[in-house]
């Protein structure tokens, strides 16, 4: 793993004619993914929830890089009806689409719940991912080298996703919904390699986590003990900043050897912090059974069927 821990945003290859689309790209990783995107060719689109500052962060990479390529777009993925929508003009515009990075989120929030009646941090962290991507999957196989990277964390390790209580109906925690969602992303991600690759799809599934990285999910969730313990007592003395943490969905995303149904994270001790390399999923991700029970319960919830034959 040599080649990876010497990994840096300035291996990306040249991304001239490539569309992305970065989730959650206004801020943290997201924001630190599209700038890097952007600065070596890529057009990317940026998909937030609030468009005004969607567009100040375009303008700021924009003054950097005056000629990069960048749309903004609406996207509340804790709506469902904005994720069809979202999908919808997106694809009468782009034939060909060559990454989807699932990158946004919410962090450990008061029990809320989504437009469509469902726990907030799942439903953002998972259900609209698992929705957008199953209504962009046809224009991913139009791609050149098409890949679906979608953001986990450390603490998926830590995760247990409730099929009896999928939304916090009898029993919330903030941190411990956020590890369901979490680790839902993880199961995703994961399933879907299997998915693309028995049914001969061109697009490859990745994952990343970014380590304890320095952005404004641990400081601007509403829980005040969370965002007092990851905000400002553990992030300063621990967390990398959100340029770093992005590397390991940036290698993920552009790579040339980055590898289908990897999970890429950092090399630092605990991963932590680091350049990215290969790193271990939680032996809950990776079960067969959990697997094909959330991917029922997915396409149940969202009304999204996969096109994979």
């Amino acid at each position: 793993m040599t080649e990876q821990r010497r990994w840096n945003a300035d291996l990306i290859p040249d991304l001239t004619g490539r569309v992305f689309v970065v989730t959650g790209a206004n801020s943290g990783l997201g924001l630190a993914t599209t700038r890097e995107l952007a600065r070596r060719g890529g057009h990317v689109v940026l998909a937030v929830r609030d468009e005004r500052k969607g567009c100040a962060a375009a303008d700021g990479i924009l003054r950097a890089h005056p000629g990069a390529l960048l749309d903004v777009r609406h996207l509340d993925l804790a709506d469902l009806a904005s994720v069809r929508d979202f999908a919808g003009k997106l694809s009468a515009e782009h034939p060909r689409l060559d990454v989807l990075v699932n990158n946004a989120g919410v962090m450990a929030p008061p029990r809320t719940l989504s437009a469509q009646g469902h726990e907030l941090q799942f439903a953002a962290h998972h259900l609209g991912h698992f929705a957008l991507t199953g209504l962009l999957l046809d224009r991913l196989a139009a791609g050149r080298d098409p890949r679906v990277v979608t953001v986990s964390s450390l603490e998926h390790r830590r995760g247990r996703i409730d099929f009896d209580d999928i939304d916090a109906e009898r029993r919330y925690s903030p941190m411990g919904a956020y590890r369901q969602a979490k680790l839902a992303n993880t199961v995703f991600g994961h399933t879907l390699h299997q998915r693309l690759t028995a049914a001969g799809s061109p697009v490859r599934s990745l994952l990343a986590h970014p380590g304890y990285s320095a952005t404004g999910l641990q400081k601007d969730t509403p829980v005040a003990f969370v965002r007092f313990v990851f905000g400002r007592v553990l992030g300063p003395l621990f967390a990398q900043p959100a340029a770093t943490g992005a590397l390991p969905q940036l290698y993920a995303a552009t790579a040339p050897d980055a590898e289908g149904g990897a999970l890429y994270g950092p090399d630092g001790p605990g991963e932590l912090r680091g350049a990215p390399e290969r790193v271990a999923f939680a032996p809950a991700a990776t079960d067969p059974e959990t697997g094909r029970r959330l991917w029922e319960l997915s396409e149940r919830l969202t009304e999204v069927r996969y096109p994979l034959g």
